[in-house]
């Protein structure tokens, strides 16, 4: 994964990749929470870095990949 300086992305997700982020929520089933898109990851075998941009992202439902690629961006 390369680390991009000055990305306009905090620190959390400038380690996150967007793409590595969506092959982990494939086959989720939206509108989606928080909860149960950090628990698809997680058993997809997603890195702490996943997780963590997960876990950061504001605990509402997200109707799509676009809405949890913003909010994780924006964690």
């Amino acid at each position: 994964m390369v680390r991009l300086p000055h990305s306009g992305y905090p620190a959390d997700m400038s380690t996150t990749n967007p793409i590595e982020l969506q092959k982990h929520l494939s086959g989720v089933d939206y509108p989606a929470s928080r909860q149960d898109l950090v628990e698809h990851a997680r058993s997809d075998g997603a890195s702490e870095e996943i997780l963590q941009a997960l876990e950061n992202m504001p605990d509402r439902t997200y109707d799509g990949p676009n809405a949890v690629s913003q909010a994780a961006s924006k964690s």
